[in-house]
């Protein structure tokens, strides 16, 4: 697990800057009911983001970042991994999420974020970005494989290499067919992502010739950019500013 049950992102709320937030329900090509959570920005910019949580799925932690990023002009949907297995309702916070981790797709997946990525278009979200946490994280580098326009894909410390609980490929196998710029934000101090991974990833996205920022928070954990992880207060900080910065790079003409 990414985060504890109580964790939040470390952002501070900006008043008067996001318009609503609410929850819905989307459609996967193939059917699948998709629990996400909107949120509008006051000033809309053109520009929105798909979230892509943990092994979780929707979390209210997900649904609070959803809010800061449209606080910032951007439209934000933060979806669900387990309306194929658990439905779209809502869920206490002692549901049991790894036996839906492992029944997880690729394939489903990807028609989850194709659905999400339709959705911000479907209200004139002209450039839209994924970013993903942990098991998000890989699925969101692994978007870029998905033929969706993306502006950006954002992944902080989501695995690169080897196999993983579901048939999803592993980011650095795939980077030749990567089609949108990556920002990949990881913890040097993580043990599930070492090193040597994220050199190779790097070095594969420079092969590649795929437009890419890598940052490695030295001492940093796995999941640091939590509020909680007030030690890691200053990497995330950082984080959220490298992410911003990534994305305001890639924005649309505000509408």
């Amino acid at each position: 697990m990414c985060f504890d049950h109580d964790s939040r992102p470390p952002i501070a709320p900006i008043a008067g800057g996001a318009l609503d937030g609410s929850l819905v329900t989307l459609s996967a090509d193939d059917g699948n009911q998709v629990a996400a959570f909107r949120a509008r920005p006051a000033t809309p910019s053109g520009s929105g983001v798909v979230i892509l949580p943990d092994v979780r799925g929707l979390h209210p932690y997900y649904e609070e970042l959803a809010l800061r990023f449209a606080e910032h002009g951007l439209d934000a949907v933060a979806i669900d991994w387990f309306g194929r297995t658990a439905g779209a309702a809502a869920r206490s916070g002692d549901f049991e999420y790894l036996p839906h981790v492992e029944r997880t797709t690729w394939g489903g997946i990807s028609a989850d974020i194709a659905a999400a990525v339709g959705h911000l278009r479907a209200d004139d979200v002209t450039s839209v970005s994924t970013i993903g946490f942990c098991m998000g994280g890989r699925m969101s580098f692994l978007a870029a494989t998905l033929g969706l326009d993306l502006a950006a894909v954002i992944g902080l410390y989501g695995t690169l290499m080897g196999p993983w609980r579901n048939d999803a490929p592993a980011p650095v196998d795939v980077v030749g067919s990567f089609a949108s710029p990556v920002l990949g934000m990881f913890g040097g101090a993580d043990p599930g992502i070492p090193a040597e991974h994220v050199a190779a990833f790097e070095a594969a996205l420079a092969t590649a010739g795929v437009a890419h920022r890598i940052v490695t928070y030295p001492g940093a954990p796995h999941s640091f950019f939590d509020r909680k992880a007030a030690d890691f207060a200053a990497e995330s900080a950082a984080a959220w500013d490298e992410i911003l910065g990534f994305l305001a790079g890639r924005s649309a003409t505000p509408r």
